[in-house]
């Protein structure tokens, strides 16, 4: 079943794709036609994208799965627990992925949100 994106994965694609460079410029513009077509069951808040490539161009990404925009997670301690990763297959948003890099600090999506969102 595919949703409409959710707020806390398009505030995080927001900041992690806020650049000029013309592959995220081109990402950005698919935004707006993402629905999560699945999440991920550990909590994590991996979110797996459902879009229409004949609404939107695809990014130059390349024509294979690439990371395209990453974002490292800093807490109000400055330890670095983390990170986000934004993937694309084909120059289309495929998928957003909350990677955790510690035992100590629980990471997600809600987490990542807040802590990108303090980093701005």
């Amino acid at each position: 079943m595919t949703e409409s994106l959710p707020a806390d994965v398009a505030d995080v694609l927001a900041v992690v794709l806020n650049s000029d460079g013309p592959i995220e410029v081109a990402l950005r513009q698919q935004v707006p036609h993402l629905r999560v077509r699945e999440r991920c069951t550990c909590g994590c808040g991996t979110a797996y994208f459902a879009l229409d490539p004949g609404k939107v161009a695809p990014a130059s990404s390349g024509p294979g799965t690439a990371v395209v925009a990453e974002a490292r997670l800093v807490t109000e301690a400055g330890e670095c627990p983390g990170e986000v990763l934004v993937f694309a297959q084909g120059g289309y948003l495929s998928w957003l992925e909350v990677c955790s890099w510690s035992d100590d600090t629980e990471v997600t999506l809600a987490a990542a949100r807040q802590w990108l969102r303090r980093g701005r």
